[in-house]
């Protein structure tokens, strides 16, 4: 048989490959097409040695024929499914969108697909997705949490897969965090280099980052300027803008004093600018105003709020980094990684 027909043959053959279903064509022919052995091309697909030569030969065949893999092959194979869980709190928050953003990127690009799981801060929610990603077989697990409970720590033992716990320092596992407690600290004394008469509006005391380590920054910067903070002071509630109003309203009753309101986060600043503009205290001459996030509300609020720039879509970039290596490398070893941070000083401090 001349060349010539032998490549009619192989045309015919590929353009009814082209028409039929990609999930119809199998290992075998693409072997036949390529002129390798199936071995060569199982190689190539599982990023085994193949020569330059045989590679290029596979490469242009597949991308004739729009061959792809079967998945339930590969994950037999491999025993790996592709997909990534990751356990957020809220969607709608701006720190956690960045951080999924810098998750997605880095995941994407290394081949997985991500399961998302909005919990919206429902903690029994957040136990049934640690148990139902350990029974759906995922590859591993990314959970940005707010605080862990004995349950958390119980449903997470019970994980047999990596885990990497985002935005929060967690004993026995692999982390990526940020430094709370230093931004809070080094926040309060740059507040204070005017402000006298200071407060503090806080998150759920549960959590140990926001909640917990942005308040002692703050209390330990007052101690360090040898300044008393009295506990009626500091209140805490929800990360919304509804507690930073109401928690300025029972501040302000108490105190109308008071020049200086640390923020938890933006939202909870939000909220006390709001307050603060109704009963006609002026931004920053009266009171400062801080808060955390450098989120796009603290950006469009007149006045800007000054607050703490952390690396979120950094963070999540690291994050996702550190559990493909637990999965590649096949090893439990824990990691911890502090993110630092910055102060992004605006109007609403003298």
């Amino acid at each position: 048989m001349s060349c010539y027909a032998r490549k009619t043959i192989r045309d015919v053959f590929l353009c009814e490959c082209r028409c039929r279903k990609r999930s119809s064509m199998n290992i075998n022919e693409i072997a036949a097409l390529a002129g390798v052995s199936r071995a060569t091309v199982s190689r190539y697909l599982n990023n085994g040695y193949v020569s330059a030569e045989k590679r290029e030969q596979i490469r242009k065949v597949i991308e004739e024929t729009g061959y792809q893999p079967s998945a339930q092959a590969q994950m037999l194979r491999t025993k790996k499914t592709g997909f990534i869980g990751v356990i957020i709190p809220k969607i709608n928050s701006d720190s956690i969108s960045r951080m999924v953003q810098g998750i997605s990127s880095v995941l994407g690009n290394k081949g997985y697909q991500l399961l998302l799981a909005d919990t919206h801060n429902d903690v029994k929610e957040e136990i049934r997705y640690l148990k139902q990603l350990r029974q759906n077989h995922v590859d591993g697990i990314i959970m940005i949490g707010t605080y862990f409970t004995k349950e958390h720590y119980k449903a997470m033992k019970d994980i047999t897969v990596p885990m990497v716990v985002l935005a929060q320092c967690v004993k026995d596992y692999s982390c990526v965090y940020y430094d709370d407690y230093g931004a809070a600290k080094e926040l309060t004394k740059e507040a204070l280099t005017t402000g006298k008469n200071p407060a503090f509006i806080g998150a759920i005391p549960e959590d140990e980052a926001v909640g917990r380590e942005r308040l002692y920054g703050f209390l330990d910067a007052n101690f360090e300027l040898d300044r008393e903070i009295r506990e009626e002071y500091c209140t805490n509630g929800p990360f919304s803008i509804e507690n930073g109003y109401e928690s300025a309203k029972k501040l302000f009753a108490m105190d109308d004093t008071i020049d200086t309101l640390i923020c938890a986060t933006d939202k909870i600043a939000i909220g006390a600018v709001r307050y603060l503009k109704e009963i006609g205290k002026k931004i920053p001459e009266e009171v400062q105003v801080t808060g955390f996030g450098d989120s796009l509300l603290a950006s469009v609020c007149e006045p800007n709020i000054s607050t703490v720039h952390f690396y979120y879509q950094t963070s999540g970039e690291e994050a996702a980094n550190m559990l493909v290596n637990m999965i590649v490398d096949n090893k439990s070893v824990r990691k911890e990684m502090k993110m630092g941070y910055q102060i992004v000083k605006t109007k609403s401090l003298r």
